[in-house]
């Protein structure tokens, strides 16, 4: 059973830039459906659900790498003319027609295709494709009625070939009877000899100069831009015209009544024509998903069980598009949180990358869950979030007079009332705003509160005491972004397990500020402070060591496991090979 659509959080969706992932999805698709389906498609937390949406686009991807044979085009929109044509009423127009046409062609190699694969290769598509009807009846009497051109056949019934037969004979009529009349004209010398006949909205004339356009009898019709040459149908072929007139009109007559009889038998195929029209805009919004996954360079990542986040090698796919433009390379990022340490707190440098690492665990959390493949490795795991809740960038609302620190509180006690262990909460510039200390010490005490809580999240921030609660025995571990001082250049690199800094005094003295501006800088910032800037980093380095250094005892605890494992199996064959030779020798003794 399909799980209840939630409302779109469209704030959410702009802050994280995932309606911008909307907007380049509803582009690829070709029908209405599925542009539909790209505009009211949710968030999903029902982990059965996601993994089908995954594995439905994922089979697609590698279909559209691998398999020539599946078609590329005619998805086209039949809906809003199929159901009208429920009603007794009405009929089919032409167009229509044609269109219903191409769908059949279309469902008939989309399903072919299917039914031809084996068992077990892609075999959530194929179940999709399993009761969806074919319509070889409707497709054959569609082909009675039209050629391959979308023209109505002359034989789509006996009276409309009469009538065409008519309209032959009288058309060749006229044009024997104007050209008799033309080459009697140039033998009088009152057209040129040289001077053929002229067809303008379907009627056959004589250009004749000015001055001689009263020496043919007939109407005049048209004249050159210089008003020099007049084209005149010939009265004698007025009458012929004025036939072929009417049996234009019993065509068009007869077309309508053709088209009326198809509708007729059409109507009890309708709702099946609906199903199979719907699926077609499915397949249409599945096909659509899968050319951006193959644009991106995305996968499928697994779905957790165990509560982990282990994003791997990931990139943001807007920031790789836009870089990519500028020939530059993006760099990937890899991010892991687990219950024991659920939130990140990314410090570092302004401009080194800590909102778009944010942002970047964000919309890929929301893509997995809203059922698209991501850019990453795939070996990532993603765990399954009931919400996602944000605060990024400036909320300040002149209309309900909240300032930017008045809205980080508002976000925040929202945030208080429903966070829990599946909740993934994403702050940019965690307390920023107002007044340091205050804002540090409620920034800590609301940290302190999630971590508790179990909450998830990523947290971008600036202030020391965030840094040391998150060196602690907490649940929060410290994340850097790393910055080339020597070149005063952004790595965008994040390195977990150490606190950023945020080298502001170290800049000061690359960018040519005096020594005695820094040294009072110092000063009055305090040595507390620069101390503790620099002991935590020393201290995490020390435990990030040490974290290398039990690797790789544990490490050497397996090779030696495994060395000692096949040292007592070598012993054990030897004794055995030893007790079989013994053997030998008694018996030959």
């Amino acid at each position: 059973m399909e799980e209840k659509k939630r409302t779109i959080d469209t704030r959410l969706e702009q802050k994280i830039g995932f309606d911008r992932i909307r907007r380049i999805i509803s582009d690829r698709c070709s029908t209405a459906y599925a542009a539909e389906r790209t505009a009211t498609e949710t968030f999903s937390t029902n982990p059965s659900h996601i993994r089908k949406r995954l594995l439905l686009t994922d089979e697609m991807r590698l279909i559209m790498m691998f398999e020539d044979s599946f078609p590329s085009g005619g998805f086209i929109d039949c809906i809003d003319f199929l159901k009208p044509l429920e009603r007794s009423s009405a009929a089919i127009d032409l167009i229509s027609l044609r269109k219903l046409k191409t769908m059949l062609e279309t469902l008939r190699k989309v399903t072919s295709f299917f039914e031809g694969i084996k068992d077990g290769v892609y075999p959530n598509l194929k179940r999709m494709s399993a009761p969806i009807m074919g319509f070889p009846e409707v497709q054959r009497r569609i082909e009675s009625i039209i050629d391959r051109y979308g023209d109505v056949k002359d034989t789509a019934s006996d009276e409309l070939y009469s009538i065409r037969k008519a309209l032959k004979e009288k058309e060749g009529a006229i044009s024997r009877r104007v050209s008799a009349i033309l080459k009697k004209a140039q033998e009088e010398g009152i057209v040129d000899s040289d001077a053929g006949v002229s067809v303008r909205d379907g009627k056959m004339l004589i250009p004749v100069s000015a001055a001689n356009k009263k020496k043919i009898a007939g109407f005049i019709y048209d004249e050159s831009a210089t008003g020099k040459t007049a084209f005149i149908e010939p009265a004698e072929v007025v009458e012929l015209d004025n036939q072929i007139k009417e049996l234009k009109f019993s065509e068009q007559r007869e077309i309508v009544r053709i088209l009326f009889e198809f509708t007729e038998f059409l109507r009890p195929y309708i709702p099946d024509l609906l199903d199979g029209a719907r699926y077609l805009g499915e397949i249409d919004f599945i096909m659509a998903k899968a050319q951006i996954a193959l644009d991106f360079i995305a996968g499928m990542p697994i779905i957790s069980e165990e509560g982990e986040m282990n994003l791997r090698k990931a990139r943001h796919p807007l920031l790789e598009r836009a870089l990519k433009k500028e020939k530059k390379e993006i760099v990937p990022l890899t991010v892991t949180l687990t219950p024991q340490k659920h939130i990140l707190l990314i410090s570092g440098p302004n401009a080194g990358g800590k909102s778009v690492c944010l942002k970047t665990v964000g919309l890929l959390q929301y893509m997995f869950q809203w059922g698209m493949l991501i850019p990453t490795s795939e070996t990532s795991e993603l765990m399954v979030f009931d919400r996602i809740m944000v605060d990024i960038g400036d909320d300040q609302s002149i209309d309900n007079d909240l300032s930017t620190y008045s809205s980080f509180l508002d976000n925040m006690k929202d945030m208080l009332a429903k966070a829990d262990s599946k909740t993934l909460v994403l702050i940019d510039e965690f307390g920023s705003g107002t007044e340091p200390a205050a804002g540090g010490a409620i920034a800590e005490a609301i940290l302190s509160e999630l971590d508790n809580r179990g909450a998830y999240g990523v947290i971008t921030t600036h202030y020391t005491n965030l840094k040391l609660y998150a060196s602690g025995e907490t649940g929060v571990i410290n994340g850097a972004m790393m910055f080339d001082v020597k070149n005063i250049a952004p790595m965008f690199k994040l390195e977990m397990g150490l606190p950023g800094n945020s080298f502001a005094f170290e800049l000061a003295r690359k960018m040519g500020l005096p020594e005695a501006i820094i040294k009072d800088a110092e000063n009055r910032a305090g040595e507390e402070f620069v101390g503790i800037e620099r002991n935590l980093r020393k201290i995490a380095r020390n435990r990030k060591a040490l974290d290398e250094k039990l690797e790789r005892i544990r490490h050497t605890d397996r090779t030696l496991e495994s060395i000692t494992d096949r040292y007592q199996k070598e012993l054990l064959e030897a004794q055995n090979s030893l007790k079989s030779y013994e053997a030998e020798y008694q018996k030959i003794a």
